[in-house]
């Protein structure tokens, strides 16, 4: 995609596991796909969204998916439509399944062209 990015921070932290995903958004679709370079497998237990994190807010409602090997969306449709582009907001582990041995792929889309924000997931 022209223009956008996706930058990842993989970090293992005790138990937890911690991916940080920074992303630009295509300057003209408003969307950004990337995979992590390490396979995971774990329970989410946690993803945050961060508009405030990127130079230009995303649009809101914007949506977030994390896809495994399979392409099944892993948030279980938990960020999709609904992601605010003021506040950073929080998804619970409830809300969320998890992984096996697999790269993520993260993928954004409404977001606005060349719009910008950070999605942090924790995996135990």
């Amino acid at each position: 995609m022209a223009g956008s990015t996706m930058t990842f921070v993989e970090t293992l932290i005790g138990s937890v596991k911690k991916v940080k995903c920074s992303w630009k958004a295509d300057d003209a679709t408003g969307a950004v796909t990337g995979t992590t370079t390490h396979p995971y497998s774990g329970r989410f237990i946690g993803l945050i969204t961060d508009p405030a994190a990127g130079g230009v807010q995303p649009d809101d409602n914007y949506t977030v998916t994390v896809t495994d090997a399979d392409a099944v969306d892993l948030l279980l449709g938990a960020a999709t439509a609904n992601r605010d582009e003021t506040n950073t907001e929080f998804i619970l582990e409830a809300s969320m399944a998890g992984v096996a041995m697999s790269q993520l792929t993260f993928n954004v889309s409404g977001a606005g062209n060349s719009n910008e924000g950070t999605i942090y997931l924790l995996i135990r």
